[in-house]
């Protein structure tokens, strides 16, 4: 059996972080993308390479699609030198990043940065890498609870992620004949520095979505990385075209 190699994007912190860690623990070695943080996406690779695995990073603005082609084809120099193979097994969908906007208030500016970094660079990332996944593959495209339930000040996030979720069914649908399957997770509220880390570090917004989920508190890293490691397994192999979400029993 070959070994399985993993990309997961926006890789060097936060659930990104977290789930090459996990995917790492699995037996999976990883490439991880970092954006600005080169440092971070180091000490990632470090721990992982500590864990017996092998990993890389490279950067990528996943806003800029012109450099989608260049990227794909840096991954198949990287698999070619540190794997002597042509496929990866595995993408994860992870990168991006949030704003806090009331619908009334979100500009024009805002809402297409949503865009590029949530829905467009998905789309196009992903096409640009098919011929590197090989057949029986799996696909991971990062969904949010707040595509389910409406909290104010997140519409053009979570609009993106609602085109996330149906992008996914399609993907499904016309990579089935190369037996990819491509699922989506959802995470609920993490405690991350994701929004400038508003629900680890406001404390009344911490306790009042712990009062709204039903496992009694806010979720954590360590409740998705694995989670999306797992679904990665052949023991999920017939699950496709699913939107999953982790978190908690939130809002329910």
């Amino acid at each position: 059996m070959s070994q399985k190699i993993g990309l997961v994007t926006g890789g060097s912190r936060g659930l990104g972080k977290n789930t090459a860690l996990a995917m790492a623990a699995k037996g999976i070695d990883v490439i991880l993308t970092y954006h600005s943080q080169h440092t971070s996406a180091q000490a990632v690779v470090a721990e992982i390479t500590a864990m017996g695995r092998k990993a890389a990073a490279l950067q990528l603005d996943v806003t800029d699609s012109s450099g989608f082609k260049e990227f794909s084809q840096q991954i198949a120099t990287l698999l070619q030198t540190n794997w002597q193979t042509e496929s990866l097994d595995y993408v994860v969908n992870n990168a991006g990043t949030g704003i806090y906007a009331p619908f009334a208030e979100t500009t024009e500016e805002q809402f297409d940065q949503m865009v590029n970094t949530h829905l467009k660079s998905v789309f196009f990332l992903t096409q640009k890498l098919l011929p590197l996944i090989r057949n029986g593959g799996r696909i991971v495209n990062l969904s949010s609870g707040l595509a389910r339930f409406a909290m104010p000040g997140y519409s053009a996030y979570a609009a993106m992620k609602g085109g996330i979720e149906v992008l996914t069914r399609y993907m499904a649908k016309e990579l089935g004949a190369r037996q990819i399957a491509v699922n989506t997770v959802a995470p609920g509220a993490i405690e991350t520095d994701f929004g400038q880390g508003v629900v680890r570090d406001n404390q009344d917004i911490n306790a009042h979505i712990a009062s709204q989920t039903a496992m009694g508190r806010v979720g954590l890293p360590d409740d998705i990385g694995p989670m999306i490691a797992s679904l990665l397994s052949e023991d999920n192999r017939w699950v496709n075209a699913q939107r999953i979400e982790v978190s908690g029993g939130m809002l329910i």
